[in-house]
């Protein structure tokens, strides 16, 4: 393989010598040779893993083991419909996730499709076009506007060139190349000498020299990292196997303890105590709970949809309500991706002009004050010139302002407009005669205008330091003066350090007649008339959401490959950081890991980041035990979003391979919709250990009732069959409704989960144990109760089933909430899907009590009015008395509490 070189600080000569090559091209059998020696300009596609291990790799978790003993114990004891029931459940489960895993891979897939078809190239001498992947290292590869770049090249001729190099920079704008050697520690970003695979010519010609081709190049070096990149398991996934080890343990000791005690202890046969172990297991495996997880998952993916975010794998939504630091990138997530004039700077005076993005509509303001445009000739004079000098159109198109155009001269197009100027009239009455065009090698552009007077104008615009150099005066008002070098000095360096990308504007009165510009017109003899400052603008909801993020005691971090002075200035304003803190790519080169670990929390401003700075950011972040979100849109952040806990990918400007690599798609590429999504992952997150708060004291109860009657050497209140039927009807009606609930009212007030929490929290655990022993009592004491008064050992079940499917109701109202009470409108009636899911329970208990066939099924038998009453008064005790507990801890601030 061939060694990397730092081929952009090295000049034309040197890599033409290095790489055996001219400017006339390649030898036929010059390309033979590399073919053999570099092979095609293609990426090496990724191994993939057998769709049938695939798929079986998905049953490798515990808790999908426990739900196929729970099939097996099922069909043993005959009770087909449950145990397929239970195995159809592992295989959605199963299905679902080998769906999702296929979609992730096609993250590298999509990496392909960014490269070149074709390229124009030049060999013996001759120009012409071939497949791009025919490329090697020392081929003479020319571009023009349109061109997608082939292979990373070094350029050694430049006419106007500039690229979008977004996918791997987050530049917003598109970058000026040129042919000029620059050192070898210059970021990526700033390599102007430099092309890379994939990356679009927007504007002028180039010629360069192919120096890396396929695996070698920068885009496919990202694509070799995504093939590295470890997805990391969500907080959900890691809880969900900790309870389930936890539960399967004790559920199996629990079981054979009482087997042995029930032998040994009490002189139960071999028969009873395993049809009494087998029936304790069913109780105590909460088999719905898979499928509830799954399904109030999915219900909040269908809440995200609708808040313009798609989420692409389920766990993804309830990680989001666990993270603590979100990574986002700055361009067109924070900002608008629309350059917009925020400041111009005249001899003694700076005007701040309102608005942002390309709607013309906004204010110019002087020292906090509106002003009236008619009373400042400058400042017209200024948006006057902006506008002639200019090559950009403004569009009013679908209900909304666009630009046709370089977005720095539609910025100044927008300038012109809410100045109160008619482009197009301002150009019809004074229009342009000739043009120097802007190139990167003098970095100006200017123009020559005239009215219908005869009057004629030279108009400039450029860098500062370009244009301040052929100006001799200044506009002060009417007047003219000698131009005060260092006072724009100054003030280009104060505008500057805020992040304004600059721009000088001048003037120069010539004869009448003129009708061609040259260099030497524009060399000397100018006028300037201003500075103005333009930036990307914050969104203004982005603002308000980040400081939402805040309060919710999430950190919020900007990692960007633009320039660390943008960065700093449009984190200050967005509420990150607070504008003097930021690290910069070259920085965080020079740390080692342990140094990045220990700094990455106190700075919340990264600025030109490579895909290897963001992944080694996100990292950092996760060994200090953050749990974190990540945002891009390029190809340069696909590996970072791969590694991240939630990676999230932009959906309108966004590429196809940072989509592929994430969990989560924002449909309006707004930060805004970010809040809005942790919003509803903790909202998830709640109604899941909602969901656990209500199955687990039911299994519980189940459970216990077992242990009790064969403590106590009775006839178990409620057989396995009958467990079945409660757990399947409960689980599918009531359960269930949890997962439609609405976020409580502090949802966004609470701190982050710390990611090492288990699932069931000590209040959880409480809760649980307390619940599951006012069920016993009930269920177990009425049973006693009928069997104490003769009745049939089927009446009793009969009526113990019953009583334990009303504790479930009345129970199911009181878990709509963790502490607040349930006894309101809200609370009794806010959910319609309880109240359905009550009505249909209902149904199927009148089905279970009367039916002839279900009577045969379960040996049930009919019961009366008074022993509805008695159930009914029974089992309404724990609606009280758990209602008496949330009383108890409001009192004792339960907001401290950890659910």
């Amino acid at each position: 393989m061939k060694e990397q070189q730092a081929w952009h600080s090295k000049t034309a000569e040197q890599v033409f010598h290095l790489l055996s090559t001219s400017n006339k091209g390649l030898t036929d059998n010059e390309i033979t040779a590399r073919t053999e020696q570099y092979g095609p300009n293609r990426l090496t596609p990724a191994k993939k893993q057998h769709p049938v291990i695939k798929f079986l790799s998905q049953f490798k978790n515990i808790l999908i083991y426990v739900l196929l003993v729970a099939a097996v114990v099922t069909a043993l004891l005959d009770h087909w419909i449950d145990a397929w029931v239970i195995l159809s459940v592992v295989i959605i489960n199963a299905l679902v996730g080998f769906v999702q895993e296929g979609k992730a891979e096609k993250a590298l897939d999509a990496i392909k499709n960014l490269l070149s078809p074709q390229a124009m190239v030049r060999r013996n001498n001759r120009t012409f076009t071939i497949p791009s992947d025919q490329l090697v290292p020392g081929d003479i590869v020319i571009l023009q506007s349109g061109d997608k770049v082939p292979a990373d090249m070094r350029l050694f001729s430049v006419r106007n060139l500039r690229i979008d190099e977004s996918l791997l920079t987050g530049e917003s704008l598109p970058a000026e190349k040129n042919s000029k050697t620059v050192k070898s520690d210059t970021p990526l970003a700033e390599r102007a000498n430099m092309t890379f695979s994939g990356t679009l010519v927007t504007y002028g010609k180039g010629e360069g020299v192919v120096t890396e081709t396929g695996d070698q190049t920068e885009i496919g070096r990202i694509s070799s990292m995504l093939g590295k990149v470890e997805t990391l398991e969500t907080p959900l996934l890691r809880r969900i196997d900790e309870f389930a080890r936890t539960l399967t343990v004790a559920i199996v000791l629990l079981s054979a303890l009482l087997f042995g005690f029930g032998v040994f202890a009490r002189g139960y046969s071999l028969t009873q105590m395993f049809n009494a172990a087998v029936g304790l297991a069913v109780a105590a495996i909460p088999e719905g709970l898979p499928a509830i997880m799954t399904i109030a998952l999915a219900i909040g993916v269908e809440a995200m949809a609708h808040r313009k975010a798609i989420i692409r794998r389920l766990p993804a939504i309830e990680t989001l309500g666990s993270v603590s630091v979100i990574c986002t990138d700055k361009t067109g997530t924070l900002t608008r991706n629309e350059m917009t004039v925020k400041s111009v700077a005249l001899p003694g005076k700076r005007f701040e002009v309102t608005g942002s993005g390309y709607d013309p509509h906004g204010t110019f303001q002087l020292d906090g004050r509106e002003i009236d445009l008619r009373n400042h000739s400058q400042m017209r004079a200024i948006a006057h010139a902006s506008l002639l000098c200019n090559d950009a159109t403004l569009q009013f198109r679908d209900e909304q302002w666009t630009i046709s155009g370089d977005p720095t001269e539609g910025a100044l197009c927008v300038l012109g407009k809410k100045a109160g100027y008619d482009p197009d009239l301002e150009r019809q009455n004074w229009p342009r005669i000739d043009l120097i065009p802007f190139e990167s090698e003098h970095r100006f552009m200017a123009t020559l205008h005239h009215d219908h007077t005869d009057r004629t104008f030279i108009y400039l615009k450029g860098a500062p330091e370009v244009v301040l150099e052929r100006c001799t005066k200044q506009r002060h008002g009417e007047a003219e003066e000698p131009l005060n070098y260092q006072y724009w000095e100054n003030i280009t360096q104060k505008m500057a350090a805020q992040g304004h990308r600059l721009l000088a504007i001048a003037s120069k009165k010539t004869i009448s007649g003129q009708e061609t510009l040259t260099f030497e017109d524009v060399a000397s003899g100018l006028t300037l008339i201003g500075i103005v400052g333009m930036i990307d603008p914050p969104r203004d909801e982005a603002i308000v959401a980040v400081k939402r993020c805040q309060q919710a005691g999430i950190r919020v971090k900007m990692i960007t490959g633009d320039h660390v002075d943008t960065a700093r200035a449009i984190g200050k304003m967005t509420g990150i950081g607070d504008g003097s803190k930021a690290l910069t790519g070259t920085e965080i080169e020079a740390m080692s890991d342990e140094e990045l670990q220990q700094k990455v929390n106190g700075i919340d401003v990264f600025a030109r980041s490579s895909p290897e700075h963001k992944i080694r950011l996100v990292k950092a972040l996760q060994s200090n035990g953050s749990v974190v979100a990540m945002t891009g849109d390029g190809v340069n952040d696909a590996p970072a979003l791969k590694r991240a806990d939630v990676g999230i990918a932009m959906g309108q400007k966004g590429t196809e391979v940072s989509r592929e690599a994430s969990e989560m798609i924002l449909a309006d590429d707004n930060f805004a919709t970010i809040a809005s999504a942790v919003e509803q992952g903790r909202t998830v997150y709640d109604n899941l250990k909602k969901s656990i708060l209500f199955v687990l004291p039911t299994n519980g109860g189940e459970a216990l009732s077992i242990l009790f009657a064969v403590a106590l050497g009775y006839t178990l209140p409620v057989t396995a069959v009958q467990i079945l039927w409660v757990n399947m009807v409960t689980a599918v009606t009531l359960a269930l409704t949890l997962a439609f609930e609405k976020a409580e009212n502090n949802v966004m007030e609470r701190k982050p989960r710390k990611s090492g929490e288990p699932i069931l929290s000590g209040f959880i655990v409480w809760r649980i144990v307390y619940v599951s022993l006012i069920l016993l009592s009930g269920t177990f004491g009425l049973f006693l109760w009928y069997e104490k008064a003769g009745y049939s050992h089927d009446m009793a079940r009969t009526v113990a089933v019953n009583t334990l499917v009303m504790f479930e109701i009345f129970y199911l109202l009181s878990s709509r909430f963790f502490v607040a009470s349930v006894f309101s409108k809200k609370g009794l009636l806010g959910n319609p899907a309880v109240l359905y899911a009550i009505g249909i329970l209902i149904v199927l208990q009148s089905l279970f009590n009367y039916t002839p066939f279900m009577q045969t099924l379960f040996a049930t038998v009919p019961i009366g009015l008074s022993d509805w009453l008695t159930i009914l008064l029974v089992s309404s005790s724990v609606l009280f008395l758990v209602e008496l507990e949330k009383y108890i801890l409001r009192k004792r601030r339960a907001d401290s509490l950890t659910i």
